[in-house]
């Protein structure tokens, strides 16, 4: 049994509350919001703040927030504190172009003063513990400062030095997106600089126990983040723990149903709630590599009601069942 922490990463219009209940149940320690738009939480957008909605069962639950100017995030800092979260998070990394080209989220990484401007902000104007989550640097000639200190290092240094009380690193820089593989080793250098004593948190393929205890063991770090590996497989944090976790296809599959009728409740509609939890359909391990099933897989994708996808689930067992062939 791995008796370390194990978090769920905050990822857009995945770890809606439907979904962090599922993940807090088979034993993620920490779960994180969807990221949320400081502007728009500042103008009231009633989709913007929806997404401040946690609920007593899945704590510890970190809020975050992203944004490019110091004074609207620490005001939105000021009303995700209402709510009541466990922690505020910095989304300091995401890197699609519509976040990280307005300079926000990992756009923020070719920006360093105004990063730690905006840190320091937050810090300064909520009681709740302020947290970040960024990524290697921008590109790879930026990963080296001139004197050879990785770029990391000295930024977890700074934002460290600002007041932010925990430090989560995703092992790719902006450039990369999530293609290529993670480099933990510029993570293990953030937490084995004798200088750093906030806890660090890895980031970036980990999909396996082997994987999971191997980074813990080699890097060093206080605990790890899972994101793309939970898509339709929230049992994964009681897999790599070693925590009782569905093993049959029929009992994954009851847990995808369970997440459906949940993301249903969440949207209060039948269609956007199924459309919702396509991206786990799309992506569930329960699915890959099954013999000839390609058609099956586009009619579920295209079912628009509960009826349809309970039954084309059925028949995935009922077919497939446990041999895959």
């Amino acid at each position: 049994m791995l008796n370390r922490p194990i978090y769920l990463a905050p990822m857009e219009d995945v770890t809606d509350p439907a979904f962090r209940m599922l993940c807090k149940r088979y034993g993620a320690d920490r779960v994180y919001t969807e990221f949320v738009n400081a502007d728009a939480l500042v103008r009231d957008v009633s989709s913007t703040t929806r997404k401040l909605t946690i609920h007593e069962a899945e704590r510890p639950v970190a809020i975050q927030i992203y944004g490019k100017d110091a004074a609207s995030m620490a005001d939105a800092a000021r009303i995700v504190e209402t709510a009541k979260p466990d922690f505020i998070d910095i989304n300091f990394g995401c890197p699609v172009k519509k976040v990280a080209g307005k300079g926000a989220g990992a756009g923020l990484l070719r920006d360093v003063p105004r990063m730690l401007e905006i840190a320091g902000a937050i810090v300064n104007a909520v009681h709740t513990p302020v947290t970040a989550k960024t990524r290697l640097g921008w590109d790879t000639p930026s990963l080296y400062l001139p004197d050879g200190t990785p770029f990391i290092v000295d930024l977890a240094e700074r934002l460290q030095d600002v007041g932010i009380q925990e430090l989560a690193i995703h092992g790719r820089t902006r450039s990369q997106m999530y293609t290529g593989d993670a480099d933990w080793t510029l993570i293990g250098a953030v937490k084995n600089n004798p200088r750093m004593h906030i806890p660090i948190i890895g980031n970036g393929d980990v999909a396996t126990p082997e994987r999971a205890r191997e980074c813990f063991d080699r890097y060093g770090v206080d605990a790890i983040m899972i994101g793309r590996a939970t898509f339709g497989c929230p049992w994964l944090f009681a897999e790599i723990k070693g925590l009782p976790a569905p093993c049959s296809m029929a009992d994954k599959v009851a847990v995808l149903k369970e997440h459906v009728l949940a993301s249903i409740q969440w949207c209060d509609d039948e269609r956007k709630g199924i459309i919702h939890s396509r991206r786990h359909f799309a992506n569930s391990p329960v699915f890959k590599g099954l013999y000839d099933f390609k058609q099956t897989r586009i009619a579920l994708l295209r079912a628009e009601t509960k009826e349809e996808v309970f039954a084309i689930m059925d028949y995935i067992v009922d077919h497939w069942g446990e041999s895959g062939k």
